[in-house]
């Protein structure tokens, strides 16, 4: 992917923790990380437990400054968080005082936006996470799978230019589970929004994506895209077929060699996205 056309893109991203004792060894958590996710696409991250896909997301979202390198949103560089950026975290964090409507609505109150109107709109985000009749109810009377999408309808409303989701399905039961990927796909395909997913689970990557990126072991960088040319609306049929079997093998060794410890070829010049990200980046770290 060069990186042309991308509504966000990761270019060069490197991060370093020190250690809280100048004499102890930091921990390089990524390494020159290079993605993009293209208007309207849903892109999937996965990768070894600790490669640092939560810390490239949070990167991404502003929360954590990168030691090299640098993130465009519509071509414009992170420096903090933003209402273009909208983040499904692993646990719903609803407002516990604020019904279901009131916490659809939270943002757009934030910006000033109240009246018939809105209600109109968190009342459609709510129909379309399924949860008509259910405006009224505070997150204590709700199961685990309402409140996330709850949690879903929330950061949608706001419409941002990327959604980034932090394993937002994995607390929930299979069943469950599955319901949300559904529901997921349902709600992008009809808003359309730009999406970056992060999962430990292949099935799910797989059932999802239009594109997966596989990470190595940390320091985490790209070890591999895969294109996921399996044919929409998807539905868990889906994972049963030929051409779905064939690409979870080819995901799972690559997940194999990552774990392995093997990493990409070593660019010495910038990447192709790197080098399409231009003089929009301030070039951090060099």
């Amino acid at each position: 992917m060069s990186g042309r056309g991308c509504q966000l893109i990761v270019a060069d991203i490197s991060k370093r923790f020190e250690a809280p004792n100048p004499q102890e060894e930091g921990i390089e958590a990524l390494d020159r990380v290079n993605l993009c996710v293209q208007a309207g696409e849903l892109v999937c991250l996965l990768g070894p437990s600790g490669c640092g896909k939560t810390t490239l997301l949070n990167t991404i979202a502003g929360f954590e400054d990168p030691t090299g390198g640098g993130v465009l949103v519509n071509g414009r560089e992170v420096h903090g968080p933003g209402p273009d950026r909208g983040v499904a975290f692993q646990e719903d964090a609803l407002f516990p005082w604020l019904t279901a409507r009131g916490n659809v609505a939270y943002g757009l109150a934030r910006r000033g936006q109240r009246g018939p109107d809105v209600r109109a709109q968190v009342d459609r985000f709510l129909g379309l996470v399924g949860l008509d009749g259910f405006a009224d109810y505070f997150p204590d009377q709700l199961s685990g799978g309402m409140k996330q999408r709850v949690a879903l309808a929330r950061v949608m409303i706001n419409s941002p230019a990327a959604l980034l989701m932090d394993e937002p399905f994995v607390a929930l039961d299979a069943q469950t589970r599955t319901a949300m990927q559904t529901l997921l796909l349902e709600v992008w395909s009809e808003l359309g929004q730009t999406i970056l997913f992060i999962t430990h689970d292949v099935d799910e990557a797989l059932l999802l994506a239009d594109r997966v990126y596989v990470m190595t072991s940390r320091p985490g960088t790209v070890l591999d895209e895969v294109r996921v040319s399996l044919p929409r609306p998807r539905a868990l049929e889906t994972i049963t077929s030929e051409h779905f079997l064939k690409k979870k093998r080819l995901v799972l060794r690559l997940l194999q060699r990552a774990i392995d410890g093997e990493r990409p070829w070593i660019r010495k010049k910038p990447s192709p996205v790197a080098v399409a990200a231009g003089s929009g980046l301030s070039r951090k770290g060099e």
